[in-house]
């Protein structure tokens, strides 16, 4: 077996010194990228480059390695590159271990630094203060829909959105033991209480519940508390050494959680890209379809429509929307022309590349 496997490895080791040095060769270049962004004051991260790329790779892409093992790589090698320009910090809602924690590392790679925050109003302030670059923070789950403290927050901030990630959420329950004795209370984030509901009156009806900050806070709490249990990410529990009582408890085995990167950061158009707005209208009968009729002649698709109380005393809604296609293509740009002169109010909450 050894002399089998001996001229195999022997060809790795030499592959793995060409792939070696041609990483080198595109770090240089990327350093060479900095120098004329910095003389040009170019922004270091391109969401609509690196998407480009990430597409491009999967495109060309032979096997025997699957897309998404292939593309994993590519962003780590374009996140390592972009280090050496400058390291993008990037805040999310913490502490460490929480779902945003992973949605920042899969739209930026590993070579970022991430300031974990308090609460979603934290991770806006942040990014709004130049404290952080870009912020990562929920906006939407496929199965507890929109973070409404996420919306409110697009409605008042002056950034905008420059790229989405959607990730698969699975959740775990629990403890510091890695069993259920003694535990009196479960925690996690409202929305993955939510998530749970189904599991957890099934199986757990008599536990008490408790919303806190995060799951990661929930896991944090876990690990100093015996009695607690947590829902969370497995890497949230190996963060806080905590074991696993149930994996995959989620009602939706298909659980979506869907991020909106964050900045000051306008994106140009890579080719598969989405708009978002928000829209009020006047107060008449048919003002809705009268807003939304352009979309549908400039043939422009509207992919979520999601309507949100204007908190102003009155029934009255702000509508979010998301349509296929950037600002600056032409059907696009006379479709919101038009719409926004029928609308009460308008704001282009961003255009970025569509999530991989």
């Amino acid at each position: 077996m050894t002399d089998k496997l001996k001229p195999l490895r022997e060809q790795i080791d030499a592959i793995d010194a060409q792939i070696l040095e041609l990483l080198n060769r595109r770090a240089q270049i990327a350093q060479q990228v900095g120098h004329v962004k910095a003389e040009t004051q170019a922004p270091v991260f391109r969401p609509e480059r690196e998407a480009q790329v990430l597409r491009g790779v999967a495109e060309r892409n032979p096997g025997p390695m699957g897309d998404r093992e292939v593309q994993t790589i590519f962003r780590e090698i374009m996140s390592s590159c972009r280090s050496l320009e400058k390291r993008v910090t990037v805040a999310y809602l913490g502490p460490a271990g929480t779902f945003s924690e992973q949605a920042v590392y899969q739209q930026f790679g590993s070579a970022v630094e991430g300031l974990p925050c308090a609460s979603i109003d934290e991770v806006f302030r942040s990014a709004e203060a130049g404290t952080a670059d870009f912020g990562v923070v929920p906006i939407e789950n496929s199965s507890e829909g929109a973070v409404n403290r996420t919306l409110d927050m697009m409605l008042q901030t002056s950034l905008i959105i420059s790229g989405e990630v959607a990730i698969a959420v699975h959740h775990s329950l629990m403890t510091k033991s890695g069993n259920m004795d003694g535990v009196t209370a479960i925690c996690a984030h409202s929305q993955a209480l939510a998530q749970c509901q189904v599991w957890l009156n099934q199986n757990y009806p008599n536990v008490a519940r408790h919303a806190v900050a995060s799951n990661a806070e929930a896991a944090r709490m876990a690990g100093e508390d015996g009695t607690v249990a947590a829902i969370a990410s497995e890497l949230a529990g190996a963060q806080y050494k905590l074991g696993v009582v149930k994996g995959h408890i989620q009602d939706d085995p298909h659980n979506r959680t869907r991020f909106a990167v964050v900045g000051t950061l306008q994106t140009a158009p890579s080719g598969k890209d989405q708009t978002s707005l928000v829209l009020a209208v006047p107060n008449k009968a048919g003002a809705v379809y009268q807003l939304l009729a352009p979309l549908a002649k400039h043939g422009v698709s509207m992919t979520r429509f999601e309507s949100r109380p204007a908190r102003m005393g009155s029934w009255e809604y702000y509508f979010y929307v998301d349509v296929e296609g950037h600002v600056h293509d032409t059907a696009v740009a006379q479709a919101l022309g038009e719409l926004q002169s029928n609308a009460a109010f308008f704001k282009v909450l961003g255009s970025y590349p569509v999530s991989l």
